[in-house]
């Protein structure tokens, strides 16, 4: 039988085994569907199943992949009411599928991915889910991280100004193109930086896609998942990239109709109002957050592409969803211009 990329059953199944795992029965692994970036796949035997994640084999940009962050943040967050997969094994130095690999526990639940998940919840589950996704960020954002051994796991301050110089520098890895745009909107962001803001344990991909849902109630989150993108940071920068994910072009660099772009969710600015009052925090300098996460995502709809064109294609319409990287930067402008 022909192996999964990235995937070797016979090593997992020996370094599950190592790690304290009983297998009963030989083990299995099907690759999940969805997402452009880390390859994820379950493996199961005949009465457990767990998540395997592991880089992509080819197209790797700098931290976009990291899944000792990934293991970490999981990890320390074991302890705490945001609901979080049961952590199992990490290999960092890669000695098992030749890239680090984190495991954790298979959910069984419910995950709402494109428009067509939607046809089964009324307007009132998508209403109780909405809510709930805003409760979970607030209690992740609210988090003691220095409590649960996280202290080290970003640099906040100054963590502004250093996602601009990132997403600049990311751009200059994985651009396909010169596009006038970004050097423009990275030199709007650059002058108008928050002189201080807060901090807390960011997700860095927030939004429905990324949480496994209650098999039978969708206002329940089971689990988060997708963290390698998570650091120490500000957590306005994890609203507005949710809020800016709600766009219609977001489609092009998921390659599906996304769920979260559907207009039956609330809109962005109904989302930041939700987040604002169930945590208590004011939206300060909110044109300037929009406008990074605007510029981030460009960005990342340029690396999906690059990737494409490197040889990993991870999913439908990959080496289109660069065109998206205008429309965002544009964003990105007008909300600098307070024309969101």
């Amino acid at each position: 039988m022909t192996e999964l990329p990235g995937m070797n059953t016979p090593a997992l199944a020996r370094f599950l085994t190592d790690s304290g795992v009983e297998l009963h029965g030989d083990l299995r692994v099907e690759m999940i569907s969805g997402g452009r970036s880390n390859l994820t796949f379950k493996a199961f035997d005949e009465r457990s199943a767990w998540v395997v994640r592991r880089p992509p084999t080819s197209g790797l940009t700098p931290s976009a992949h990291d899944m000792a962050r990934e293991w970490a943040v999981t990890s320390g967050l074991q302890s705490t009411d945001v609901p979080v997969a049961t952590t199992i094994a990490f290999d960092a130095e890669g000695t098992v599928l030749g890239a680090p690999t984190t495991i954790v526990e298979f959910d069984p639940g419910r995950v709402i991915r494109t428009r067509d998940d939607l046809e089964s919840l009324s307007d009132a589950d998508i209403a109780g889910n909405a809510e709930e996704l805003i409760r979970v960020l607030v209690r992740l954002h609210s988090v003691d991280y220095e409590a649960v051994g996280l202290g080290s796991f970003g640099r906040p301050d100054g963590f502004v100004g250093r996602q601009v110089k990132t997403w600049a520098r990311q751009w200059e890895r994985v651009k396909t193109r010169d596009l006038a745009d970004v050097d423009t909107l990275r030199d709007k962001l650059e002058k108008a930086i928050p002189t201080s803001s807060a901090s807390a344990i960011v997700h860095g991909d927030y939004r429905v896609d990324n949480v496994i849902l209650d098999t039978n109630d969708p206002s329940s989150v089971a689990a988060v998942v997708d963290w390698e993108m998570s650091t120490l940071g500000d957590p306005l920068t994890d609203v507005a990239l949710m809020c800016v994910y709600r766009q219609p072009i977001f489609d092009d660099v998921l390659g599906v109709p996304a769920a979260w772009t559907s207009d039956r969710y609330p809109s962005a600015e109904t989302l930041a109002e939700m987040y604002s009052r169930e945590s208590g925090i004011e939206l300060s300098h909110w044109d300037f957050y929009i406008a990074l996460a605007n510029f981030k995502l460009g960005v990342i709809g340029e690396g999906i592409t690059h990737r494409a064109l490197a040889g990993s294609d991870s999913g439908s319409g990959a080496a289109r969803a660069a065109e998206a990287t205008h429309e965002f930067m544009a964003a990105g402008l007008r909300a600098m211009e307070g024309k969101r």
